[in-house]
C-alpha cells in the first residue's frame, strides 16, 4: 500500500479566529495535522503553548510557516534571518519537518543577496527540516505590474533544495501549476491547497471553487514521488459563523482526500 499524503490544516485558514481554534477544528474535522502560521498571535510563536495544544487535541504540528508576510515583519525580530532561525527552532522542537518561507522582499537587499547560502547554512544547522521556498505572484494594476520579491516571485528561476507549491498563488500569477510542479520536480516538498480564478489578488478559495488544476495536481503527487504533505490554506474570513467556517474546511478536506486517492497521469 502506498504512503498516504497527510492533509494538514493551516492555522491561517481559521482567521480571524486564533491559532488555538485551528487545532480545535483540525481535530474535530479529522485533519492529519496542522501547519502553524507564525503571526502576531502570541500562541503561534510559543513552542510550549503549541505543544500543549498539540497534546490536548491529539493533532501533530507537521509544518511551520515562517513570519514572512508584510504584517509579520517584526514578529520575533526585524532581522529576517533571526525570524527564520526561530521558525526552524519552533519546528524542530515540535517535531515538524517543513518550514515554509517566502522569497525575500525586493527592499531586503542583504537578505536577498545571501538567501541561497543562508538557507544552506540553516539546513546544516537543522538537518531534519526542509526549508521549502514558496512561489509567490506579482502585483498587477491598470497596465502595470510590480514584483515585490527579489530576484522574483518564482523561486525555481533561482533554484532551491525544497519548494512549496501554492495553487492560489499560481492563479494570481497566471502560472500553469502543473508545469511549475514539473519544474520543481523532486524538490517539491510541500503543497498549499487553495484555489483562484486568475484575479490580480491572492484569493485562497476552497479547492474546486476556482479554475486551478487542484484535482489534477493532487492526483499526480504519487507519480511524482512526492513525500511531503498538503496543507489546506483557504480564506474563511467572510464566513458568517463557526459552522460556516467548519463547513468550508470540511469541504476542502474531502476534496483533498478524494483527489489524493484518484491518480492522474504526469505529462
Amino acid at each position: 500500500m502506498s504512503r498516504q499524503v497527510p492533509v494538514l490544516l493551516s492555522t491561517s485558514s481559521v482567521f480571524p479566529e486564533p491559532t488555538a481554534a485551528g487545532f480545535e477544528m483540525a481535530a474535530a474535522l479529522g485533519y492529519d495535522g496542522v501547519e502553524v502560521m507564525v503571526w502576531s498571535d502570541a500562541v503561534s510563536q510559543d513552542a510550549g503553548a503549541l505543544a500543549g495544544l498539540s497534546k490536548h487535541y491529539a493533532v501533530q504540528v507537521r509544518s511551520v510557516h515562517a513570519p514572512c508576510l508584510m504584517v509579520t515583519q517584526r514578529v520575533w525580530s526585524p532581522d529576517p534571518w533571526e525570524r527564520l532561525r526561530r521558525a526552524a527552532e519552533l519546528a524542530d522542537g515540535l517535531g515538524a519537518n517543513t518550514v515554509v518561507v517566502h522569497p525575500p522582499f525586493a527592499w531586503q537587499r542583504e537578505y536577498a543577496r545571501t538567501f541561497q547560502s543562508g538557507l544552506l547554512r540553516l539546513g546544516r544547522q537543522f538537518p531534519h527540516i526542509r526549508f521549502a521556498v514558496e512561489n509567490m505572484f506579482p502585483l498587477r494594476g491598470v497596465g502595470r505590474e510590480f514584483v515585490p520579491y527579489a530576484p522574483g516571485w518564482d523561486p525555481t528561476l533561482v533554484g532551491f533544495d525544497a519548494y512549496t507549491l501554492d495553487l492560489s498563488h499560481c492563479a494570481a500569477s497566471r502560472t500553469d501549476a502543473l508545469a511549475l510542479a514539473d519544474t520543481m520536480a523532486g524538490n517539491l516538498a510541500h503543497v498549499h491547497l487553495g484555489d483562484g480564478t486568475g484575479k490580480a489578488k491572492d484569493e485562497h478559495l476552497v479547492p474546486g471553487r476556482g479554475n486551478q488544476p487542484c484535482a489534477q495536481l493532487l492526483g499526480s503527487l504519487h507519480a511524482r514521488g512526492f513525500t511531503g504533505s498538503v496543507a489546506v490554506e483557504v480564506g474563511t474570513r467572510k464566513a458568517g459563523s463557526r459552522s460556516e467556517r467548519e463547513a468550508d474546511l470540511a469541504e476542502a478536506l474531502r476534496f483533498a482526500r478524494q483527489h489524493l486517492t484518484t491518480p492522474s497521469p504526469v505529462a
